[in-house]
């Protein structure tokens, strides 16, 4: 059977779906609105389970002999108390690398993003992927109960637990960063959100890459010292609109950018456990965020 892909599901489809997963829509709204889309023997639960993700088929297997992976839990007195994410690195790796912090969508750590942590670790850097759901019992392994837990968090502390697991990242012995302070860091969807707030947060940031996340207020962009990747899909209106005032602080403060929109792309499509992938589009950025990163973190 053929992968599905966007230009398989009418785009009012798609419109309603990204406002699911957003939480502006109910999945009651959504069964109810996407029905009237439903032809030929599909049903608005059909759509819905054929937009979800599945996380059958990882791009790197997490029993890849090539890396060391385990769970760490690190303090963050200022957040939550602690915070746990998925460590993957090189197994045979020589000296210290680079670390990259992995932020994962709005619903915590799933699988998907422990793939992306190993993908990272695959091309020779640590990678630290914290869950923010810890605090209320870890990712569910269920995305539907994994975003209604994700409302219930008090992002000040979630914020915090973000910044104390960048600082225990870059402080593993295993990390270049332990002595020059040196870390990166990539988010997706609201990742890519935190992704632009850390790189207001820490000034020693010394590489962010933000996958079609919200943007920063100007006046907390001008904070920014990190040089940034932003990547966004052609077709992510919501995230576009943001775009505007946020390059024009960028500018105005001198922050090295490069913005680099996907034509024909929907919001989301890095990710390849859902229909809203876009292999082109995704390969291209992955390559560029990994150049990226070997530069400014090498």
């Amino acid at each position: 059977m053929a992968r599905l892909t966007a230009a398989d599901f009418d785009p009012a489809v798609l419109k309603l779906f990204d406002g699911y997963v957003h939480g502006r829509v109910s999945r009651r709204d959504f069964l109810a609105r996407a029905g009237r889309y439903a032809v030929g023997g599909v049903t608005a639960a059909t759509l819905l389970a054929q937009l979800s993700p599945s996380f059958a088929a990882p791009m790197v297997a997490s029993a890849d002999a090539r890396l060391k992976t385990s769970y760490q839990e690190f303090p963050s007195p200022q957040g939550y108390g602690t915070v746990r994410g998925y460590l993957a690195m090189p197994a045979n790796a020589s000296g210290k690398l680079p670390a990259v912090l992995v932020v994962h969508e709005n619903r915590g750590l799933n699988p998907h993003i422990e793939d992306i942590a190993r993908r990272l670790a695959l091309e020779g850097f640590i990678a630290y992927a914290p869950d923010a759901l810890f605090p209320l019992g870890g990712y569910p392994g269920d995305e539907d109960k994994a975003r209604a837990l994700f409302s219930k968090l008090d992002q000040v502390k979630t914020r915090a637990d973000f910044i104390a697991a960048a600082h225990a990242l870059a402080a593993l012995p295993q990390s270049i960063g332990s002595s020059s302070g040196k870390l990166g860091v990539v988010g997706f969807c609201y990742g890519g959100g935190i992704a632009n707030y850390l790189a207001t947060q820490l000034p020693e940031l010394a590489a962010a890459v933000p996958f079609y996340g919200s943007q920063p207020t100007a006046a907390d962009a001008a904070r920014i010292r990190a040089p940034l990747m932003i990547h966004d899909a052609g077709k992510d209106e919501r995230i576009l609109a943001g775009w505007p005032a946020y390059e024009a602080a960028l500018q105005a403060n001198k922050v090295p950018y490069q913005h680099f929109v996907y034509a024909g792309a929907e919001h989301g499509f890095n990710n390849d456990t859902t229909p809203r992938y876009d292999e082109a589009a995704a390969k291209l950025a992955w390559a560029r965020t990994v150049a990226f990163f070997k530069e400014k973190l090498g």
